[in-house]
């Protein structure tokens, strides 16, 4: 039997011999070749593409150029000039000379043995002390003024002390020892939020209720000022809240160490529908 060419035209030919070549798969059989040609074409393009893609990248990088580093060792470094800064020493002011009186330390008796005492330590009798024009003094001293100096006992070592610092005045503290306190107490501080307290229209009508939290300063003088929101509930009943505070007449001032000062103090004011 004859090899047959299934791609070639006679092969086409016989197989629509008589039949109808007009229609869509003669001109499909008659082109299968060709379609193959170029698909194995393109197949053997992409694989050699593929293939030297590496290559291709390798040679599009540029070549780095070679960098010589310059090295410098430590022992070719020049010593650094330093410049030290000059101090001068401050000047002390030498104190005041005194003028003070020659005098003689006094001694206390003690019993010893003569040997044991020395003619500087010996008690001088009263006619000595009579005579020696010098007073008897804590220490042995040779004076520079007789006539008008001072005796050295009389001399006392003057001691300046830095005065402490007052505390400010503006001071606002957390704690002190006794707090600020609403006149009558804390039961008349609730009874009269109660009384002054509006209930907001819009927070009734919404359901709002809770606590709002407010902090303010009680000042030395009783006043309160500088109220705050700690924690809010609604806009409206915060804002309410700081009004009765801030309308709240004068407090019982706090005090530390006896003397009124300003004390920041937490108020929870809460709001509760009937």
């Amino acid at each position: 039997m004859a090899k047959v060419d299934l791609c070639s035209m006679e092969w086409c030919d016989m197989i629509f011999n008589g039949k109808n070549k007009a229609y869509g798969a003669y001109k499909m059989r008659k082109d299968s070749s060709k379609r193959h040609n170029v698909a194995m074409f393109w197949l053997i393009i992409i694989a050699l593409f593929a293939f030297f893609l590496p290559a291709l990248i390798q040679m599009a990088k540029p070549k780095e150029k070679d960098q010589m580093t310059e090295v410098t060792t430590l022992s070719k470094l020049g010593k650094p000039d330093v410049k030290q800064k000059q101090f001068k020493k401050p000047q002390l002011t030498p104190p005041p000379e005194q003028h003070i009186k020659s005098s003689i330390k006094f001694t206390a008796p003690v019993i010893k043995k003569d040997s044991e005492v020395s003619a500087q330590d010996e008690l001088k009798s009263q006619q000595d002390l009579n005579q020696s024009k010098v007073t008897i003094s804590i220490a042995d001293v040779k004076g520079n003024d007789e006539k008008n100096g001072k005796d050295i006992a009389d001399l006392k070592q003057v001691v300046t002390q830095e005065a402490p610092k007052e505390e400010d005045e503006n001071k606002v503290f957390d704690m002190v020892e006794q707090m600020p306190t609403f006149p009558g107490g804390q039961s008349e501080l609730l009874s009269w939020i109660g009384n002054h307290l509006k209930y907001p229209t819009i927070a009734a009508e919404n359901g709002v209720e809770g606590k709002v939290i407010v902090q303010f300063v009680v000042g030395k003088d009783g006043r309160v000022r500088d109220a705050d929101i700690a924690r809010a509930l609604n806009p409206s009943c915060d804002k309410e809240a700081i009004r009765v505070v801030m309308s709240m007449p004068r407090w019982i001032p706090g005090k530390q160490n006896g003397k009124e000062v300003s004390v920041k103090y937490t108020l929870p004011i809460t709001f509760k529908l009937q």
